[in-house]
């Protein structure tokens, strides 16, 4: 499984739903997630990875990590396990 297909299975579980049913251009409001279930989807994002997120919970339009859809949200996870896997 890519992490983009292991993103994917993380918020779908959050929201509930069946993988196959969570597309790219979803937001996570448009599956469903509130905030809460936004924030345990960064945690487990980031315990699935280990990386850590740069994202503030309580200031997310504020955050360096684009939650506005399922593809940013995996294209960031991406970048972040290159970055922080290369430094490592």
């Amino acid at each position: 499984m890519d992490v983009r297909d292991k993103v994917i299975a993380i918020i779908a579980e959050q929201a509930m739903l069946e993988p196959g049913d969570v597309t790219p251009g979803q937001s996570p409001a448009d599956l469903g997630i509130d905030s809460l279930g936004l924030v345990e989807s960064i945690f487990a994002i980031e315990e699935a990875f280990d990386i850590s997120v740069p994202f503030n919970a309580n200031a997310p339009e504020q955050s360096e990590f684009d939650i506005s859809s399922v593809a940013a949200i995996a294209d960031a996870v991406e970048r972040l396990v290159q970055e922080q896997h290369a430094s490592a």
